[in-house]
């Protein structure tokens, strides 16, 4: 058992990151006290149904009193909502976090309602799964990813090192950038990988060719697994496109230029090329592999590595 880091936490939002937080807290006794708030009374019921944490109440801005640490894990759309909704029970001395897939968008939403003596660090832990609600979390979700953390330039640095502290007793390994730079690598590590499969979802749905029942019946690994991106959250991943639109749009640029070279490739026969680029990419995913970010196992090593999958 870890000894106590905050004598009380408020999560703000249940769903996949908040519950697996949640799980990690209790299952580490991190917390002297743990508050989980969220708009949907059926969710909270459920969350207490789960035993996820101490109190649950409806309020955000009932949650955060007294709490030392506070963790917004709502879709980032709603990050200057619910930054407003508390702002006025924010005690000073608080850490305020959030983890949001965009940052450069979340700051621009929390930071004009965060209180003086208020310590707010931006963060984004790099996990999850396409599922959703508190049923999706799990205990040991964070173990071995990292944690970024995109820090304003007056950020108190004991506030730092403790929410530092938190993430690495939930198993996170810490990076620091600064939101922009985020945002960019974001948008071709995950923003745009869930775009294309959305996309590549959609066509197959839109084929007449092809009827629904045989996209389902022969679906190869491939398909199958695009299928598992495009599952995810649609709020989530609506908000996550508002909100990183320029770096998402420019990403989305060089794909288009990489694919149009690709078709080239196809059409003349170009076989050297393509060996090339296939090569190239192979290396990428051993790479991976070699980083101890996923295992060379069947599924991209999802059972292995969700026990939820």
């Amino acid at each position: 058992m870890s000894s106590v880091l905050f004598d009380r936490i408020a999560l703000i939002g249940i769903g996949l990151i908040g519950s697996s937080i949640a799980r990690d807290i209790k299952e580490s006794g991190l917390a002297g006290t743990l508050v989980i708030s969220t708009r949907s009374e059926a969710t909270l019921k459920r969350a207490e149904e789960l035993g996820l944490g101490d109190l649950y109440v409806s309020s955000a801005a009932d949650a955060v009193k007294d709490a030392d640490l506070v963790i917004v894990s709502v879709p980032v759309g709603s990050s200057g909502m619910v930054a407003e909704q508390i702002a006025a029970n924010l005690k000073p001395g608080a850490i305020l976090t959030d983890v949001g897939s965009t940052k450069a968008s979340v700051i621009a939403q929390m930071a004009p309602h965060v209180p003086a003596g208020v310590h707010f660090i931006p963060g984004h832990p790099l996990a999850g799964t396409e599922k959703s609600g508190p049923d999706a979390g799990f205990a040991g979700l964070f173990r071995g990813r990292w944690c970024i953390f995109t820090p304003l330039p007056d950020t108190d640095v004991a506030a730092l090192e403790r929410l530092r502290e938190f993430w690495i007793a939930l198993g996170s390994k810490i990076d620091e950038m600064d939101p922009e730079h985020h945002d960019k690598v974001l948008a071709i590590v995950s923003h745009l990988p869930h775009i294309i499969a959305y996309n590549i979802v959609g066509t197959a749905d839109d084929l007449e060719a092809v009827t629904e029942s045989e996209v389902i019946k022969y679906s190869a690994s491939g398909f199958r697994d695009f299928t598992r991106l495009a599952a995810s959250d649609p709020t989530m991943w609506r908000d996550v496109c508002l909100h990183n639109k320029d770096a998402i749009l420019e990403m989305l640029a060089r794909f288009s230029e990489d694919l149009a070279y690709l078709q080239r490739a196809i059409r003349w026969g170009e076989g050297d090329k393509l060996f090339e680029l296939f090569s190239r990419t192979r290396n990428v995913r051993r790479s991976i592999i070699e980083a101890g970010q996923d295992v060379d196992a069947p599924d991209f090593g999802r059972h292995a590595l969700d026990p939820k999958s």
